[in-house]
């Protein structure tokens, strides 16, 4: 990590107090601000959720899921991980009491030591709001500060594969803050990703996006505004605001919940005073055509988003104008046989493992249903649970193979490539994937909110015996049975699979019904 000069840096620091009269700050006053790295990366994933955090009612909040504490703990074992390949230097200090975690990096600073971990940076604006950054690691480099010879440059150790911009954003504002606190800018910062590894991040182009979003932290912090709910699946459903956000957007009929309005169409369609399901569902769809994100498919998708809602029925995606009406989907793209196979997957990204294969066997004929699950109880075993699916999938060469998503798919090439099973059999077995998601999406329009699985399901009174059961609190109970030998989670993590594998059956048979010419949308 060598400092290479730059002369696009700024060449003023962040205006603030000195240190001397930060350190003289009470931390114990709730009334003061303290916008930290983490309620800056917060905000660039919600500005609600910042807001709430600061202002809302603590009693609204909900429990964090199961798969989120992993998360934090699995960042942690990584962190730990990274550090451990050199000494390093750990302040001491009560936790989130800044200012003395401030003091006792600031010592380590001045007495210029090579790494120092966790530290606290922290430096007063002018208006009253309280920096505070805390990077992973502190890096001594060659240079000039205010501690002499020497100055920092900052390091942050993320858990994700990619650069993502919150997360060079989050490197960014260490450097803004540290720039204050050692009276000179480091001129490079990197992140360290767990399958990457180091990452430079560019001062240069990311330093002005993340002052604008700074900017924009602070005016919500300070005006006390509370910002509109906009419910993101993607980025709400780990929220602790989550619930309460929730029932405040269906108490509205909010348009977020409509498939298609993403934040950005959101505001060309406030723009135009279009903020109903009922203004929608009239709209003209060459009134939505020219604006920027719609083109003619998604805006006439959307109009009919808003009318399949508000009907609380199915539509079809492109009206029929044949006559006599064709079927909406051919028997190849939807197949009915005599034994057809629903197959769902149960696996952990994060550590590269697939440790469940689930196959509802539905033979029409005897009009008997068996599930199959193929489970590696341990990380060893996955490759003899590969096997056994091929198995039971080569039992019946002339079963259609139905899925939702393409995830299956990509997840039985490469298993196919890891373990070497020869081509003249994986090919065939792929060309026996049909991904109903694909099919539902090109056909009809429903009344959901997400056309994921559970979502259409549902609509269609399918219900999973564990209601809050899905994907991420699988990954969790897996791993509680690795740590507790308990068979409960093992029990647990069947009857979910098993509930998916059912729930893609059902979306199957309604399908059917659905692309036949005489079926009138229900």
């Amino acid at each position: 990590m060598t400092v290479q000069a730059s002369a696009q840096l700024p060449t003023s620091l962040p205006a603030s107090v000195n240190s001397a009269n930060s350190a003289e700050i009470d931390a114990a006053d709730s009334m003061k601000i303290w916008l930290t790295d983490e309620v800056l990366f917060n905000y660039q994933r919600c500005p609600r959720r910042v807001f709430l955090d600061r202002y809302g009612d603590r009693d609204q909040r909900s429990r964090p899921p199961d798969y989120l504490q992993k998360l934090r703990q699995d960042s942690f074992l990584h962190q730990r991980e990274v550090l451990s390949v050199a000494p390093f230097y750990e302040p001491s200090y009560p936790r989130r009491d800044w200012m003395a975690g401030f003091a006792a990096t600031t010592l380590l600073m001045q007495q210029g030591v090579d790494r120092i971990a966790n530290g606290v940076l922290q430096v007063t604006l002018d208006n009253g709001i309280h920096l505070v950054s805390c990077p992973d690691l502190l890096v001594k480099q060659p240079g000039h500060s205010i501690w002499g010879d020497w100055l920092y440059a900052p390091i942050d150790i993320r858990l994700g594969k990619r650069p993502k911009l919150d997360y060079q954003v989050a490197v960014a504002f260490h450097t803004y803050v540290l720039a204050a606190v050692q009276g000179m800018w480091a001129e490079n910062c990197w992140l360290i990703l767990r399958q990457r590894g180091t990452y430079a991040v560019s001062l240069v182009d990311v330093l002005p996006r993340m002052e604008e979003i700074l900017q924009g932290c602070m005016e919500t912090l300070l005006q006390q505004q509370e910002p509109e709910v906009f419910i993101s699946h993607s980025r709400c459903d780990l929220c602790h605001w989550f619930n309460h956000c929730y029932e405040a957007a269906q108490s509205d009929r909010h348009l977020s919940l409509l498939p298609g309005v993403t934040p950005s169409r959101y505001a060309h369609l406030k723009a135009l005073q279009l903020k109903t399901l009922e203004t929608i569902a009239t709209a003209p769809p060459k009134q939505l055509e020219s604006l920027p994100g719609f083109g003619a498919q998604v805006a006439q998708r959307l109009v009919k988003q808003a009318q399949s809602t508000l009907q609380n029925r199915a539509l079809a995606h492109v009206e029929a104008s044949a006559s006599p009406p064709v079927p909406l989907l051919s028997t190849s793209e939807l197949p009915t046989a005599n034994i057809e196979l629903y197959f769902d997957i149960e696996a952990a990204p994060e550590q590269n493992l697939v440790y469940l294969h689930g196959v509802l066997v539905v033979d029409r004929l005897a009009q008997t249903e068996t599930f199959c699950p193929l489970l590696a109880e341990h990380h060893a075993d996955e490759g003899k649970v590969w096997n056994q699916f091929l198995e039971l999938v080569l039992q019946y060469p002339n079963a259609p193979i139905f899925h939702f998503c393409p995830y299956e798919v990509q997840t039985v090439k490469r298993l196919g490539q890891h373990y070497g099973t020869p081509s003249y059999l994986i090919e065939p077995l792929l060309h026996r994937f049909v991904d109903l998601h694909e099919r539902v999406t090109r056909v009809a329009i429903l009344p959901v909110e997400s056309y994921a699985l559970k979502p259409i399901a549902r609509w269609l009174g399918f219900n999973w015996r564990d209601a809050e059961a899905n994907g991420a609190q699988s990954i969790c109970w897996y791993d509680q049975w690795l740590a507790t030998g308990d068979r409960a989670y093992l029990k647990a993590i069947l009857r979910y699979n098993e509930d998916d594998c059912r729930a893609t059956y059902r979306v199957k048979d309604w399908l059917v019904q659905f692309a036949q010419p005489a079926q009138s949308p229900i």
